[in-house]
């Protein structure tokens, strides 16, 4: 304790430090502030029934940061950010070019590709403005709007996107962690007093061993993702010794390769949710079709969407072999083993070239299904309690708690460094 408040004088004694913490702290007020700025013409009463029947809109609303459920002008978030980061990364894989930007021409491609995914935010953010606005006019939710007010919601949604955007940018440049996960969690950690309040209202005695096992439960997967999270694979490395001109020796240090088993993040729920959603969104507008065969099995589709065990397993398969993919497509074996081969290193008692490509393949693909399985679980932990227990207060935000433990270690880590430097 005397270590944690020795470092917090630190942090507030530093001004360079300091002024970072609160401009985050500033940024992060005014994202809060364009949440609850609502577009004018909902049925609040409506808003609030439709969202509390769709689990699909509650994940999505947490990764707009809350401003999805007041259908405030910032009501997509980072979302279509999120979403064109995503493509761009899988678009290196079937181009080139873009593989060569990202990976080999250093601050300057990375930086071109960043702006890549900026002008492709744009057209996203469109696209789901214009799609959740005719499925809320669809069920009641808005009225039916002229073009011209229409057109204007819409330009009003790409642009608070676009804004929540270069706010993240703002804190990743001039303070302190990645700013777009900042935002992402202070929505979910401002979202933490109307679920408690909700616990509160509908406590019920009867159910305090339910509740006594919810907050176990709560505390062994909060243990469970720090653990995920901060756990890695180390594979040896050596480096060859080389004798230079004069008999110079040099190389023969050992180090390690680390190999995450969480290397894909919350990605693959992102994946997985956009692969459930944008079907039942699609399914929604063909049920109102005036063809009756068409909207009787568009019916048909929704209430199997609609049944909590087929969601559930969906879900869980969805995020299991997204976890692979996102894997397959961000860490390339073989380019790992050829640059071992380059720098002179190697694997000690395995073949430079293929041979180390394997043996890195099959570790990874080890550590990926121990991943693939957590976040699975992860996912889909509220579905089940809700299902088991019948409370829906009390529902573990598994998705939700890896954000704010990812965040808080990532940010923690970032602070820690930053003292250290000032120490020495």
């Amino acid at each position: 304790m005397s270590r944690f408040s020795e470092k917090l004088r630190l942090i507030f004694r530093d001004e360079s430090l300091r002024k970072k913490i609160f401009f985050i702290l500033g940024i992060l007020a005014v994202s809060r502030l364009f949440a609850i700025i609502p577009i004018p013409g909902i049925d609040v009463s409506r808003l609030q029934s439709f969202f509390a029947n769709s689990e699909f809109l509650n994940l999505l609303n947490l990764f707009s940061g809350g401003g999805l459920s007041n259908l405030s002008i910032v009501m997509l978030g980072v979302g279509p950010y999120i979403t064109a980061s995503i493509i761009m990364q899988l678009m290196t894989v079937m181009v080139p070019r873009l593989k060569a930007l990202y990976q080999e021409e250093g601050d300057a491609g990375r930086r071109r590709f960043a702006q890549y995914s900026r002008l492709l935010t744009v057209p996203l953010a469109a696209i789901q403005g214009y799609a959740f606005l005719k499925l809320l006019q669809g069920q009641g939710i808005l009225p039916a709007l002229p073009l011209n007010v229409f057109l204007v919601d819409i330009l009003v949604i790409v642009a608070g996107s676009m804004l929540l955007m270069w706010l993240g940018e703002l804190i990743t440049e001039f303070g302190v962690g990645n700013g777009v996960s900042l935002i992402i969690f202070a929505g979910i950690v401002v979202s933490l007093p109307t679920v408690i309040s909700q616990l509160i209202f509908t406590f019920d005695p009867a159910q305090l061993p339910i509740y006594i096992i919810g907050l176990a439960v709560t505390l062994l997967v909060t243990f469970g993702v720090v653990v995920v999270t901060e756990a890695e694979r180390p594979i040896p490395i050596t480096y060859a010794k080389q004798v230079r001109s004069g008999g110079q020796t040099t190389g023969g240090l050992s180090t390690y390769l680390p190999l995450r088993v969480n290397q894909a993040g919350v990605i693959p729920i992102i994946f997985a949710l956009s692969i459930l959603l944008f079907p039942q969104m699609i399914f929604q507008f063909l049920s109102q079709s005036s063809v009756l065969i068409v909207a009787n099995i568009s019916n048909l589709i929704l209430g199997l969407l609609a049944n909590n065990w087929f969601y559930t397993s969906a879900y869980f398969v969805l995020v299991f072999l997204f976890t692979y993919f996102y894997t397959a497509v961000t860490f390339d074996p073989d380019s790992v083993a050829t640059n071992l081969q380059k720098s002179g290193a190697f694997v000690p008692g395995v073949r430079p070239g293929p041979a180390t490509s394997e043996h890195i393949a099959r570790i990874l693909t080890r550590l990926t299904l121990v991943g693939a399985l957590f976040l699975g679980t992860i996912a889909i932990l509220p579905l089940i309690l809700r299902s088991v227990t019948g409370i829906q207060a009390l529902a573990i935000g598994g998705t939700a708690l890896l954000i704010v433990v990812s965040v808080v270690l990532d940010l923690t880590k970032k602070i820690n460094a930053q003292v250290s430097v000032r120490e020495y």
